[in-house]
C-alpha cells in the first residue's frame, strides 16, 4: 500500500498549488487515493516524477505542461516604492515569508521563501519580481536550487501556518476537511492567473 508520508517526501514543498492542490501534503494525498497523476508538479520536474515513478510503480512520464513548466528556482522580491501595504500577498504566502502591517511596506523573508509565486496574482500595484538564484556551490538536494533544510523549512512552515491559522478561525478542523471543490476552484483560477502573468499574449 502506497503512503502518504513517502509520496509526500518525494516533492520539493514548495507549497506552490500548481498541481491544483492546496499543498504538497494534499497532492501526495490525491496520488496515494489514485486521484492525481504523478506529473502534475513543475517545481519537482523531471526528479519528482522520476521518484513518484518508483515508489508509485508506474512508467515515467513527461511532465503535464497544463500545470506548468519547470524552472530553477526563484524568490520573490518586493519594490518598496510600489508596495501600498495591502496585506494580500503576505495572507497568500503559505509559508509566512511575507512580513509586515497594513499600510506599511511589506518585505521578503527571502531565506523562508520557497518561490511559489502566489503573492504574485494577488498584489494589486504589480510591486512584486521572481529573482532566480545564483549559487556558488550547488546545494546537496536533488532539486536545483532547494537544498534539504529549504524542503524541510518549506513543510514545517506551511504546516504551522495551518496550525496558526486554524487557531484563530477558532476550528479544529484540517485543511483537508475543508470544502474541496471550493478550495480547488480558487487555486486553479490563481494558478489561470499566474500563467496569464507569465503569457500575457495568451
Amino acid at each position: 500500500m502506497l503512503n502518504v508520508d513517502a509520496i509526500d517526501a518525494c516533492l520539493p514543498q514548495t507549497q506552490c498549488q500548481r498541481c491544483t492542490y492546496p499543498c504538497c501534503k494534499d497532492y501526495a494525498t490525491a496520488i496515494c487515493q489514485g486521484e492525481a497523476n504523478i506529473n502534475q508538479c513543475p517545481p519537482g520536474g523531471d526528479v519528482t516524477i522520476k521518484k513518484l515513478a518508483e515508489l508509485t510503480r508506474q512508467s515515467i512520464i513527461p511532465l503535464d505542461s497544463e500545470f506548468g513548466e519547470f524552472q530553477p528556482k526563484t524568490l520573490a522580491f518586493i519594490i518598496e516604492d510600489k508596495c501600498i501595504g495591502c496585506v494580500l500577498c503576505i495572507k497568500a504566502c503559505p509559508v509566512d515569508a511575507i512580513v509586515g502591517a497594513n499600510k506599511l511596506m511589506h518585505s521578503v523573508i527571502q531565506a523562508q521563501c520557497t518561490g511559489c509565486e502566489l503573492c504574485l496574482p494577488v498584489c494589486p500595484t504589480d510591486c512584486i519580481e521572481m529573482h532566480a538564484l545564483e549559487y556558488a556551490v550547488a546545494p546537496a538536494s536533488d532539486w536545483p536550487g532547494y537544498s534539504p533544510d529549504d524542503i524541510k523549512l518549506g513543510k514545517t512552515r506551511h504546516e504551522e501556518r495551518q496550525i496558526r491559522l486554524n487557531r484563530l478561525a477558532g476550528q479544529k478542523t484540517t485543511p483537508a476537511m475543508l470544502d474541496q471543490n471550493k478550495r480547488k476552484q480558487a487555486i486553479l483560477d490563481a494558478v489561470k492567473r499566474k500563467q496569464q502573468l507569465r503569457n500575457p499574449e495568451q
